[in-house]
């Protein structure tokens, strides 16, 4: 069995935010565990990396605890795999940890190397206080949703969460039942691409302003801390 699974992170937009050390990586590659082949596929071509020898293997969402088992089989038969996930650090917001906790289960070394996060972009990026926080990902649909908005609203320091364009306007009503009209937020969008925005206000601004807004892109929301002084 491989001795090292290598964790790789993949921009999150821009290619050219792709190390060095992950390129190289990339080449050594001969299995490579991702949640979609096309696109792992499409990236390793658009960075010029020959895919002679190369599998790739689908691991996500739906089905990530059925081929946890097969993966790590699998992996016997290679030299170099490593794990991808569609885009930035694998096992934020995106499969990886179930991989990663049963390869250290049976033994498995675990080399993560560093990268592409949206979470610290878009924080930093905020204008907010950064020296600590909560990334709290994707809220839950239904279940659970007030007592997560509940605990937000009662942090002492900033939060960050990622959301669909699809729902962000929704969000941000609903935000108006926890949060003070003054309450600052940051909407951070398409983070490293062409159309890079940064929407910083009190929540009651941002909800104006963006009202008839047509969203594109992924999208991170950022929510000042309870203890914010302004």
């Amino acid at each position: 069995m491989s001795q090292i699974l290598h964790v790789v992170p993949t921009p999150i937009g821009n290619l050219e935010d792709i190390t060095l050390r992950g390129l190289n990586y990339f080449k050594q590659s001969d299995l490579i565990i991702c949640e979609d082949t096309r696109s792992a596929n499409r990236l390793f071509r658009m960075l010029d990396i020959d895919l002679v020898n190369k599998k790739f293997l689908s691991y996500h969402r739906d089905n990530e605890h059925r081929m946890v088992e097969m993966i790590i089989n699998e992996m016997q038969a290679y030299d170099f795999p490593i794990l991808l996930s569609e885009a930035g650090m694998p096992g934020i917001s995106d499969p990886g940890y179930l991989l990663i906790h049963n390869c250290i289960i049976k033994g498995i070394e675990i080399e993560v190397i560093p990268g592409a996060s949206a979470v610290l972009v878009a924080l930093v990026g905020s204008g907010l206080p950064c020296d600590k926080f909560h990334f709290e990902g994707f809220l839950p649909a239904k279940s659970g949703r007030k007592q997560r908005w509940e605990f937000i609203k009662n942090y002492p320091y900033t939060s960050v969460i990622y959301e669909s364009p699809y729902r962000i306007n929704k969000t941000l009503q609903e935000m108006q039942m926890f949060f003070s009209p003054e309450h600052p937020i940051v909407i951070c969008r398409e983070i490293t691409k062409m159309h890079e925005e940064y929407i910083r206000g009190s929540l009651s601004e941002i909800i104006e302003q963006t009202k008839d807004k047509k969203w594109k892109g992924e999208i991170v929301l950022v929510i000042a801390g309870k203890n914010l002084k302004n």
